[in-house]
């Protein structure tokens, strides 16, 4: 018998009883980098992608009025559209799983990110783990087993696996007969038999469906929601809407035309036998359009958070939403399919290669195809890295005293590694200590203030594209006639300009030399993969760093109310949806930025 904590039942209605979609009261924040975890709103389902039954049901007509310029028509026609909120349909998948559950079945879920959790009552997982889905009735918290362990976990962040006869190899040894007397009922709902050709048949068909149902999404988003909002140019500047929508247009373009490619590349009679790795192969340059989007989302969510305060542009975004007959999701939800778009392909084209005999002549493919959607995740995920970085660097620069010539964001967008140097040149005969701090593109140097050892003065910089690293032996240099020990040289190619360095320890030099490589190694990659830092995003960097901030530290909680909160937390069923590692299905755990790490030890940052 199965044991599990009480839901409460006001959380267990899927439906709000008062007919009110909700949208206004969920939408207060949105899951985004850097933002507040959206509460409770993408929850409702474990891929917005694939609500193939979330359809609208067709008990009835509904007009499509236009969207007048009066804002009281917009909130009259809100009320009207509002009242039939019951003809949109939801949740039809999520009664099929306690439909399954009920009789019997064992459901299986695939985790797309980690859950990591302190809470005794949660059920903890990393990304690509098998759960036993137990209990589905709640929209947000879903309740799971893994091998002996229970709890709550969060329904958005698993997908049910398409092939629900092989769960995987630890619960073909953990549940044995009970997962066999459960096939039968599995078979009934269309599971299909367990035979390797049916099973790529199901990933075959969930890939083109998901597809179909992405692109049905990003056209309700242009249609339903940004051609009405460019009607609106009281409500909406040009680049509001950049802000709340950015590329997602050249997406649906994009998407469209990698469908079709989609389509003829499969084989309707014989769906096993479809051949759609080279599908992925042709389009790989072209998901790095997903860079950009992903990039600015959480700006997207700040600004919908802005304008949700505002009861027009509430009313607004859910009468776009009636009268386009989407589900019942608010625009910060749906403005995150992309994302997790981008991060579901490797997983599918994963379970597509499990099921894809060697001998098949998709097997090479599907293989190459995994692993360079893999590379477009990782490529997004590290160029997410670099633009949060630059604002780093920007409070790094703002801090230098008496900085000359032009924005260090103008070139580099990296900081590959720092540290003390006494430098030589050929116009001073003494040699200069100084503190280096070496970017992409260029090395930039300060003088660290006498008195105040966190204060630094801006010295100069060399370009790195025009230099050549030189190894020096110990012992006496003939260019600068001295002495030296632990020395390297960086001598410029178009000119006689030399510049010549003395490390303290034999490992400090060595580490030098190590991060020379790695700067040009990092430069061409940039080249080859495009990656660039655009004016408006310098800009607003730069703005940002020179914004004041804010003084003193927060007031410490009292012990005594923080153990009441925390006892009081999650008293039944988790109240919070967690907020998603989005890019970290290849690699769950992302190598955390070095940034901090190299220049804590030297921030010019004033007391």
């Amino acid at each position: 018998m199965r044991t599990q904590q009480p839901c409460p039942s006001a959380s267990m209605n899927p439906h709000n009883s008062s007919g009110s979609s909700g949208s206004d009261s969920d939408s207060s924040s949105c899951i985004g980098w850097g933002g507040a975890g959206m509460r409770g709103l993408l929850s409702r389902y474990w891929s917005l992608e694939s609500l193939q039954s979330a359809s609208v049901i067709t008990d009835g007509s509904l007009d499509r009025p236009s969207l007048t310029d009066d804002m009281g028509s917009d909130e009259d026609l809100y009320e009207d559209l509002h009242v039939s909120s019951h003809r949109y349909g939801g949740g039809g998948e999520q009664l099929a799983i306690n439909e399954l559950i009920s009789d019997g079945s064992v459901v299986y879920a695939e985790a797309l990110w980690d859950h990591v959790t302190m809470d005794d009552q949660e059920l903890g997982f990393k990304a690509g783990s098998v759960i036993e889905v137990m209990d589905a009735t709640n929209k947000e918290w879903w309740w799971g087993r893994i091998l002996d362990s229970e709890g709550w976990f969060p329904a958005n962040f698993v997908r049910l696996r398409v092939n629900q006869d092989e769960p995987s190899d630890e619960y073909s040894s953990k549940l044995g007969d009970k997962e066999q007397d459960s096939k039968n009922v599995l078979r009934r709902h269309g599971f299909g038999p367990t035979n390797k050709e049916q099973m790529r048949t199901n990933v075959i068909n969930e890939i083109l469906n998901t597809e179909k149902d992405y692109i049905k999404h990003l056209k309700d988003i242009c249609e339903g929601y940004i051609k009405q909002c460019r009607k609106r140019a009281d409500m909406f500047t040009e680049e509001q809407l950049w802000t709340i929508f950015g590329n997602i247009e050249d997406i649906y373009k994009f998407q469209k035309k990698f469908l079709k490619t989609l389509e003829k590349r499969i084989n309707k009679d014989a769906p096993h036998l479809s051949e759609i790795g080279s599908c992925f192969l042709q389009y790989q340059t072209d998901f790095q359009i997903y860079s950009e989007y992903c990039n600015n989302h959480p700006n997207a969510c700040t600004e919908l958070s802005k304008l949700s305060k505002v009861k027009k542009y509430g009313y607004f975004f859910e009468t776009c939403r009636l009268v386009q007959k989407m589900i019942d999701i608010s625009l910060d939800g749906f403005l995150l399919t992309p994302v997790q778009k981008i991060c579901k392909y490797p997983l599918q084209l994963a379970e597509l290669l499990k099921y894809t005999n060697p001998q098949h002549r998709d097997f090479a493919d599907v293989e190459a195809a995994l692993n360079a959607m893999k590379n477009v995740a990782k490529l997004i995920n590290e160029r997410k890295r670099r633009l949060e970085n630059i604002d780093k660097i920007a409070h790094w620069q703002s801090a230098i005293e008496d900085w000359e010539g032009e924005d260090i964001l103008t070139r580099s967008s990296e900081l590959i590694h720092s540290g003390e140097l006494t430098k030589f040149s050929q116009l001073q005969s003494k040699g200069q200590q100084r503190i280096f701090f070496l970017f992409d593109h260029q090395i930039v140097y300060c003088k660290k203030d006498i008195l105040r050892r966190d204060i630094l003065y801006y010295k100069g910089k060399i370009n790195m594209d025009d230099m050549e690293i030189i190894n020096v032996e110990d012992g006496k240099d003939k260019d600068f006639n001295i002495t030296v020990k632990n020395a390297f040289k960086l001598q410029s190619k178009i000119s006689e300009e030399t510049h010549l360095f003395l490390a303290k320890k034999p490992e400090q030099k060595q580490r030098w030399l190590q991060a020379f490589e790695e700067e040009r190694k990092q430069v061409l990659q940039d080249e080859q993969t495009g990656f660039s830092i655009s004016e408006i995003q310098r800009k607003q960097a730069m703005i940002n760093a020179h914004k004041p901030r804010p003084a003193g530290k927060p007031k410490a909680i009292n012990r005594t109310y923080y153990d009441f909160w925390m006892r009081q937390k999650h008293p039944t069923l988790p109240a919070n949806v967690p907020q998603q590692q989005v890019f970290m299905l290849a690699e769950p755990k992302r190598k955390p930025s070095n940034f901090w790490q190299n220049i804590s030890r030297l921030t010019p940052f004033r007391k």
